[in-house]
């Protein structure tokens, strides 16, 4: 199959990324939809859940993504490994992540990844970052007591201002001392990541675990 070309930045202000979201009936998506759930963020093509999905078949990956021909290009994948824990959905995540999330069964939601997203370095565009307080708090909402968040971008501004707004939300706390986590605790490196080690270029990781009430 031909690769799909697509625009590797997307303004998910505009309009044509604002129009509703299609949820799927999850009973027929997930071959039990009552398992653990893996959210990752801006999923890209995909190709970090279609290689963690194999290896953790007793949890559910779910990857979103705000470029559609990304999306129909990896589900396509998807079918032709037979995943039935796997599944990829077109969405703008910063409009719709608290409907997402409440469609699934709760107590589900064990874990997000949010590797390398967009770094929107102009201070006007800064906006259109997908790390934004509203979506820290839904992920608050709505993560079990013991999920955690994985955070990781070759950007450092880009990585310390996702830090720092799980951080400044009391519902996560830092899992390291050290600034940044040195290793992925994944056995699984994004496309992004592989390229950037082997430009022997820094990244910056940092791993949250979702703080108990009773300690805040």
């Amino acid at each position: 199959m031909a690769r799909v070309r697509v625009r590797q930045h997307v303004n998910p202000l505009s309009a044509k990324y604002r129009q509703p979201l299609i949820l799927p009936e999850w009973e027929k998506i997930y071959l039990d939809v009552n398992q653990p759930l893996h959210l990752d963020i801006g999923c890209a093509r995909g190709k970090f859940l279609l290689q963690m999905a194999p290896l953790y078949p007793n949890i559910n990956f779910l990857g979103v993504e705000i470029r559609k021909p990304l999306v129909i290009e990896a589900n396509e994948q998807r079918d032709r490994l037979q995943l039935s824990n796997l599944h990829f959905l077109f969405c703008n995540i910063n409009l719709y992540i608290q409907p997402l999330l409440g469609s699934f069964p709760s107590q589900t939601l064990e874990g997000v990844s949010i590797q390398f997203p967009d770094p929107w370095f102009k201070r006007s565009h800064q906006k259109r970052r997908v790390v934004q307080p509203d979506l820290v708090q839904a992920i608050t909402d709505y993560l079990v007591d013991t999920g955690s968040v994985f955070l990781q971008s070759d950007i450092r501004e880009v990585a310390e201002e996702m830090a720092d707004n799980f951080l400044t939300n009391t519902g996560f706390q830092k899992q390291h001392q050290d600034p940044w986590l040195q290793e992925n605790p994944f056995p699984i490196p994004t496309q992004r990541e592989i390229a950037t080690l082997n430009k022997n270029e820094p990244i910056y990781r940092m791993l949250l675990k979702k703080r108990n009430p009773s300690h805040q």
